[in-house]
């Protein structure tokens, strides 16, 4: 309970989508419900760091549909991926097709989710 009327509450709403602090709406479908049985982080360490190399990584990463999350990271890696896909084959061609197709790679380490006891990303 907020204490508003539902007039009063959907003009704060409205207000805040305007003034971007809201910036859209979605729902959560699990993976599994899509047929995408096959979730792994991957870290990418490029070989190149000019930012034209980053970027055609990055360009790749869009247009890939597996590929859910891609994040600019530090450490040893640059980027991490959140890939979901159907099964250990599916990741296989992803890792080919997509991965193996970029020539500024210099390593990919994948971690298969095995159970997410925890998950907010909403």
């Amino acid at each position: 309970m907020v204490g508003l009327s539902p007039s009063a509450c959907l003009r704060r709403v409205q207000d805040l989508e305007r003034r971007g602090i809201i910036s859209g709406y979605r729902a959560v479908v699990p993976p599994s419900a899509r047929g995408l049985g096959f979730i792994a982080y991957v870290s990418v360490g490029l070989s190149r760091h000019s930012n034209d190399a980053q970027l055609a990584f990055e360009r790749a990463c869009i247009a890939a549909p597996a590929v859910r999350e891609c994040h600019n990271i530090t450490g040893a890696s640059e980027y991490l991926l959140r890939v979901e896909v159907a099964d250990l084959a599916a990741y296989k061609q992803f890792h080919s097709d997509v991965l193996g197709a970029f020539p500024w790679i210099a390593t990919i380490t994948t971690h298969v989710v095995m159970g997410s006891p925890k998950d907010e990303r909403a």
